[in-house]
């Protein structure tokens, strides 16, 4: 005997919401993995002197500033705003990288605004000047007359420690670093660049207000930095006040698949990767299905037999 057919509804529509759940969980899974890679903290920097705030006035307004950076970073990459008037007035933006999606800047920025208190918060109140550097986006604020650091400041680096091994390695890099800096030249208001030469994939950012001619002569600083300071290692970063870049050198060729979950790239990929996953799966539940009908029918017939 087979399935009978209301059987056979029932068994197709627990496989529906099977498939419907497991798809789910893969989509869940990932996009909890790339909140966490995009807001792992890189650095932070805290002006060691605090608001003097016994009105409360300064805490109010850095409040409203980072309200206004979350609602922005729901709509744009980048934003700058004053909160407040004359003295206790506080400037604030936030920049995401320019691969990641306006919701995933959201989420960004949002961790940011939580985090920033308890790094430079504490006893004493709030820092009068903060910057937060997390891998997708950074946010910093400041009250009005603080002094400003220069745009090519060094405030942050980070070398890989295997270094490089075989000839053409520092020629490889060297047209990799130039691509980036024509790259944000020529990239209209974005101020962002990444790609990849002959096995070095490069990145470089600079804050939303430097004009392209500013931005590329920041990214050729942070250039300049990221050689001296890394030399021949196979990957690095470096940090200043207005621009960063990255690089990574894979001797074996560029992965495939994206190493930086969380871009809009990487998201297709993985939703591609998930229903091929779940279909495969459904698949098989239903070949598991269809042969134990027939070897049902066949154990009823030698039943009948007997």
């Amino acid at each position: 005997m087979g399935f009978s057919t209301e059987r056979r509804l029932s068994i197709t529509s627990l496989l529906v919401q099977m498939i419907t759940v497991l798809l789910l969980v893969f989509l869940v899974r990932d996009t909890t993995a790339a909140a966490a890679d995009y807001t792992t903290l890189v650095f932070k920097g805290c002006a060691s002197q605090k608001f003097q705030d016994p009105s409360g006035i300064y805490a109010q307004n850095l409040k409203s500033l980072f309200q206004s950076l979350v609602t922005q970073s729901s709509q744009k990459n980048f934003f700058t705003t004053t909160s407040g008037d004359g003295q206790a007035a506080i400037m604030g933006l936030y920049q995401c990288r320019g691969d990641l999606s306006t919701a995933l800047c959201n989420t960004c920025v949002q961790k940011l605004t939580d985090k920033v208190g308890d790094l430079c918060g504490g006893k004493g109140g709030n820092s009068v000047a903060a910057r937060v550097q997390f891998n997708g986006c950074y946010l910093r604020y400041e009250v009005v007359g603080f002094e400003q650091a220069p745009e090519t400041k060094l405030l942050y680096k980070v070398c890989g420690s295997t270094q490089a091994s075989g000839a053409g390695f520092g020629e490889r890099r060297d047209a990799a670093f130039q691509t980036v800096v024509n790259g944000v030249k020529g990239n209209g208001n974005a101020s962002f660049y990444t790609g990849n030469y002959q096995s070095v994939v490069v990145l470089g950012q600079c804050e939303g207000d430097l004009s392209g001619g500013d931005c590329g002569d920041c990214v050729k600083s942070a250039v300049d930095s990221v050689k001296t300071n890394c030399g021949y290692s196979i990957s690095g970063q470096v940090y200043l006040n207005k621009c960063y870049v990255s690089y990574s050198y894979y001797p074996n060729g560029v992965p495939h698949i994206s190493s930086t979950p969380g871009t809009k790239q990487h998201t297709e990929r993985t939703v591609a990767i998930a229903v091929g996953s779940v279909a495969a799966l459904g698949f098989g539940i239903v070949c598991l299905m269809f042969v134990m009908s027939v070897f049902k029918k066949r154990r009823g017939k030698h039943q009948g037999w007997n």
